[in-house]
C-alpha cells in the first residue's frame, strides 16, 4: 500500500453540517482506494470504513451486472429558490431533499420540497430526515409532505421502533432505513421490526461493497446504494456497488461529488442525464497534490489512521 494522503476540499453548499470534506487516500494494487469517516464516528466505527478502503486497494470492485446507474440528485437544507435551482441543475429525473435541519421548521421543510415539485412536476421525489424527527413528528410531517408526491421518506426518526411504527401506521409513503442499518450493531432488526420498505446501503460505513451485497441478500428488500459525500474515488466505490447489485428498481443517491469544490481527478463522478458510467478513477497526480490538507488536519487524520489501522490489525 502506498502511504496515505489526507485531503481536505472546500464544500459548495455546507452539508451535514460541514463546510470542508478530508479524509485519506492510498493506493493499492488494485488502485487507489479512500477512507474518510465522518469526524463524529469513533474508532471502531471507523474502522469498518477503513475495511472498506482496503478492500478497493487490494481487490478492487466486485464484477458490474450493467453499466450504467441511475441517480437522484441532491438538494441539502436551502432556502426555496436555491433548492428547486439546484434540483433542476442536477439533470436528474429523481431528487433528495433534506429536511429536519436542526435550524429550521416544517414550514421550512415544505416550502423547499414544494418548491422542488414545482420546478420539477414530473420528478420523483424523496426526503431525507437523518432520523432528526421523533415518531409523533415524523407523523405530522409526513403527512404535510405526502400531498407534495413522495417516493419514500428516508430515516424519519432515530430509531428501528420508531420506523416500524411509523410504517404501521400506513401513511402512504414508503420508509426507507439508513442510520438503521449503517450504525446498528445489529441491522438485520431492520427487517425482524418490518420496520422499512427500502434499505439504504453506503459501502464505507457497512465495511465494503461485498459486505454490502451480503447484507443486501439477507434483508431481502429494495436497496439504494448512497455516498458518503466522497471525492469520485471513494463514490465509485458506490457505483460499483449499484452495479454490481442483482436487482437496481431505485435512483441511488451519488450525485454528490458535485457539492465538493474540486476533485482529485480530471474525469469526476458527475452525472450527465441523471445517470453515472461505471468505471475505474483515476486520480491526477496534479489534483490530488493540489487537495493536499496540511497542519492539523493532517495531524488529525494521520493519528486516527495510525489508532484504526491497529484496530483493523491482520486485515492490512
Amino acid at each position: 500500500m502506498s502511504e496515505p494522503v489526507v485531503f481536505d476540499i472546500e464544500m459548495r453548499v455546507p452539508f451535514r453540517g460541514i463546510a470542508r470534506r478530508t479524509g485519506v487516500l492510498f493506493e493499492g494494487p488494485a488502485g487507489w482506494a479512500e477512507w474518510s469517516p465522518f469526524p463524529e464516528y469513533g474508532d471502531l466505527e471507523a474502522a469498518d470504513w477503513l475495511r472498506a478502503a482496503r478492500e478497493v486497494a487490494k481487490i478492487g470492485h466486485p464484477a458490474p451486472a450493467r453499466d450504467l446507474v441511475e441517480v437522484n440528485g441532491i438538494v441539502p437544507a436551502l432556502e426555496p429558490a436555491a433548492a428547486a435551482r439546484r434540483a433542476v441543475e442536477s439533470g436528474c429525473r429523481t431528487i433528495k431533499i433534506k429536511v429536519a435541519g436542526l435550524d429550521q421548521s416544517l414550514d421550512d421543510d415544505v416550502a423547499r420540497v414544494g418548491a422542488v415539485r414545482a420546478a420539477l412536476p414530473e420528478a420523483r421525489l424523496r426526503v431525507d430526515a437523518n432520523g432528526g424527527w421523533s415518531r409523533q413528528q415524523a407523523r405530522v410531517a409526513i403527512g404535510e409532505l405526502a400531498p407534495l408526491g413522495l417516493e419514500y421518506v428516508e430515516q424519519p426518526s432515530p430509531d428501528v421502533e420508531d420506523l416500524a411504527w411509523l410504517r404501521g401506521l400506513d401513511l402512504g409513503v414508503a420508509i426507507a432505513a439508513d442510520e438503521s442499518i449503517r450504525r446498528a450493531d445489529d441491522p438485520m432488526r431492520v427487517k425482524a421490526a418490518g420496520a422499512a420498505d427500502v434499505a439504504i446501503l453506503k459501502v464505507q460505513p457497512l465495511g465494503g461493497a461485498r459486505r454490502c451485497l451480503r447484507l443486501a441478500e439477507e434483508l431481502g428488500m429494495p436497496v439504494v446504494v448512497s455516498s458518503a459525500v466522497e471525492t469520485s474515488v471513494g463514490l465509485a466505490a458506490g457505483v460499483a456497488l449499484a452495479a454490481a447489485l442483482p436487482d437496481l428498481p431505485f435512483a441511488c443517491g451519488l450525485e454528490t461529488r458535485r457539492l465538493l469544490a474540486t476533485d482529485v481527478t480530471a474525469n469526476p463522478l458527475n452525472p450527465v442525464d441523471g445517470v453515472l458510467r461505471v468505471g475505474a478513477v483515476t486520480v491526477d497526480p496534479d489534483l490530488l497534490a493540489a487537495c493536499r490538507a496540511d497542519g492539523e488536519v493532517t495531524r488529525f487524520w494521520l493519528e486516527r489512521w495510525d489508532r484504526v489501522s491497529r484496530i483493523v490489525g491482520a486485515d492490512r
